[in-house]
């Protein structure tokens, strides 16, 4: 558990989980999202983003979590939130509310949640069909060689960060 890749819908958890287990692993956790967006929601340019995607990537040890086919190709752990559509929304709804006309601290400055509600409902309902396929082939292509955690309830997150836990000085 070298390079970790924490992926999934917008509001599945990946900042949460990944906070929970650089904790465990004493180690900081690298978040897509200030690398895909520039304040004011701006998307950073695609070769901008590749080429800061790629010097992360090259370290030997990280956790990152988000969404990109670099990073999952460059992972030796993938923890795969796949959740409801109906949980996604939920969560960024709870989440809206609280960041609704200020920026998250895991973003670029300027990006409060109420310019993007529009952005993040497209995002969720379109997850399914676009980029969940897409991690699912790679979780089949590799559950023999990576460690793979496809997570589809909360008490599964108990069991991996146990595991993790169980074996954190292993990892560091």
């Amino acid at each position: 558990m070298e390079r970790i890749f924490i992926t999934g819908n917008a509001g599945s958890g990946k900042t949460t989980l990944s906070k929970q287990i650089g904790k465990i692993l004493k180690r900081d956790v690298i978040n897509l999202d200030k690398i895909v967006w520039k304040p004011y929601w701006s998307l950073t340019p695609s070769a901008e983003r590749s080429v800061q995607i790629c010097n992360l990537i090259k370290s030997n040890r990280w956790i990152i979590e988000g969404v990109s086919k670099d990073v999952l190709k460059a992972s030796d752990t993938v923890i795969f939130l796949d959740y409801s559509r109906r949980i996604s929304y939920w969560r960024v709804l709870k989440r809206n509310l609280r960041y609704l006309f200020k920026t998250r601290p895991e973003l670029p400055e300027k990006c409060p949640e109420i310019l993007v509600i529009k952005k993040l409902i497209q995002i969720i309902w379109n997850f399914n069909n676009k980029v969940r396929p897409c991690i699912l082939d790679h979780i089949e292509e590799n559950k023999h060689v990576k460690n793979i955690f496809h997570i589809r309830e909360n008490s599964e997150i108990k069991s991996l960060l146990s595991i993790i836990e169980s074996k954190a000085s292993e990892f560091n």
